[in-house]
């Protein structure tokens, strides 16, 4: 989950007794302090003798620590919390331990998850070294009412591309944007239209993606609802993304399932059961955010920090825990049949959508990660898209240069 929502935040909690021998320190980003709190006591009490400290960064700078941490070989925590944007980097240049190996045996967890979300937890040489704690099943967010103030039918707007900018058209007679950003149907694209065998950057051979007809049409239909005006120009997690959500002036969202919690519990919680959630458009299926929990090499207390990374990610308890505290979707598909998913929620109009959520978790492909994906990602998505956004440059040529680049930077 990208919970980048607390800007600024670098604190540091101590929970618990006082250090030990068998003390586990876990580095993360908020909102994992707010289920930690919840969970740590009970933890503590059922393993006599473990104490549990965290320490939470701000979602950016929890990652910067770490990559120096890693770097330099001192200063992680025992279990250390890294977003999917950042894992198949971070795995591939070493520094965490590798489960697969007998003293841990994760391999024998592997079937107990969602697929594609245990595969982007594999390094290049097939071993485990990260287990997916939360995902991010993708769908689309929107506002009941103003889909009723320009008598939109839902289902028949996510059809395809042109339904969805069509929708728009009609909003835009209403002064409301059709989205936020048109970066994020450009992103969803790029990360759902996968063909076997492909990463989001590179083929098998490491080969860069970034000029074929799926960045193409990408860019393409970011850039039409761009030109037509049918989004904001607002970036996430901005506040004037939170009142576009407060006010109505945004009427849909393309996210994981997890934007659900931060918009009843903080973003927009005045705006109760005005919103739905469906698929995404043109019958895609996609990820669109997760977490993992890996064992950095220089962790002091390895034993505990597996029995606590198997506590948080392989029981329902901590599981389903995780959806109720913050929102987090569980990455366990044994919690699918529990009672917790049939309920209604009330800030949806009493929608069942946990429903919704666990269907799509259970048709997202698995797309491994590759070596030079963050890399290949900042240059596409920060640099050559908004290039084409906001400058007006050429699609294919954009994307031309933006491969050139990839070439250069990646080794």
């Amino acid at each position: 989950m990208k919970f980048q929502l607390m800007a600024g935040l670098a604190s540091l909690v101590m929970l618990g007794a006082s250090a030990s021998a068998d003390e586990i320190v876990f580095d993360g980003f908020p909102d994992f302090n707010s289920h930690l709190d919840i969970l740590i006591p009970d933890y503590e009490e059922t393993h006599p003798g473990v104490s549990i400290s965290y320490r939470m960064n701000q979602h950016g700078d929890h990652h910067k620590k770490l990559t120096t941490n890693l770097a330099t070989g001192s200063g992680a925590g025992d279990v250390v919390v890294v977003d999917v944007s950042f894992v198949g980097s971070f795995i591939n240049a070493g520094g965490f331990e590798n489960l697969s190996s007998p003293e841990y045996g994760a391999d024998a967890m592997s079937e107990d998850f969602v697929g594609y979300a245990w595969s982007q937890g594999k390094g290049a040489d097939g071993n485990q070294y990260a287990i997916p704690v939360d995902i991010g099943p993708g769908v689309m967010y929107y506002r009941r009412d103003l889909a009723e103030s320009v008598g939109a039918d839902m289902e028949k707007a996510i059809t395809d591309w042109d339904s969805y900018i069509e929708y728009g058209r009609k909003l835009k007679e209403k002064n409301v944007y059709l989205i936020a950003d048109a970066a994020d149907v450009a992103q969803i694209i790029i990360y759902t239209t996968i063909k076997d065998g492909e990463g989001y950057y590179f083929d098998e051979n490491g080969k860069p993606l970034v000029t074929s007809e799926r960045f193409v049409k990408a860019f393409s239909v970011a850039k039409q609802i761009r030109d037509e005006g049918l989004d904001g120009q607002i970036q996430a997690w901005t506040n004037e993304w939170y009142e576009g959500f407060k006010n109505g002036t945004v009427a849909t969202q393309l996210s994981g399932a997890w934007l659900l919690g931060h918009l009843q519990n903080w973003m927009a919680p005045d705006t109760a059961g005005l919103w739905g959630a469906s698929n995404l458009p043109d019958g895609i299926y996609g990820s669109w955010g997760g977490s993992f929990l890996a064992i950095p090499k220089q962790a002091k207390n390895k034993k505990e920090a597996w029995e606590f990374i198997k506590y948080l990610t392989n029981t329902s308890e901590a599981q389903l825990a995780g959806m109720k505290n913050i929102g987090s979707f569980p990455a366990l598909t044994g919690t699918y049949g529990d009672a917790a998913f049939e309920e209604s929620i009330d800030f949806l109009d009493g929608q069942k959508a946990r429903l919704l959520f666990a269907e799509v978790a259970n048709k997202v492909p698995a797309v491994a990660p590759r070596k030079g994906d963050l890399i290949a990602d900042d240059l596409v998505i920060r640099g050559a898209l908004y290039e084409v956004l906001n400058d007006g440059k050429d699609v294919e040529a954009a994307l031309r240069d933006a491969e050139r680049l990839i070439k250069r930077r990646v080794k």
